[in-house]
């Protein structure tokens, strides 16, 4: 009975400690100000994407190659 008690006490102190902790990076955090978005042309200027694709359908020739025993 008493190692539950003890138990409980640990597990109930961490939780206060970790609840004063939440509370305070919310404050800290909303102290920061308003969030802003990202300026709209910021966005448009990296919204395309490019792609590099070799269209040649020849195969590629190996040269120089030596075959060793």
């Amino acid at each position: 009975m008493q190692g539950s008690k003890i138990v409980a006490i640990i597990a109930g102190s961490i939780s206060i400690i970790l609840a004063i902790a939440y509370l305070l990076l919310v404050q800290l955090l909303d102290f920061r100000g308003e969030m802003l978005p990202a300026p709209q042309s910021l966005l448009l200027e990296r919204s395309h994407v490019e792609i590099a694709y070799d269209f040649n359908p020849q195969p590629a020739i190996l040269t120089n190659l030596v075959l060793v025993d």
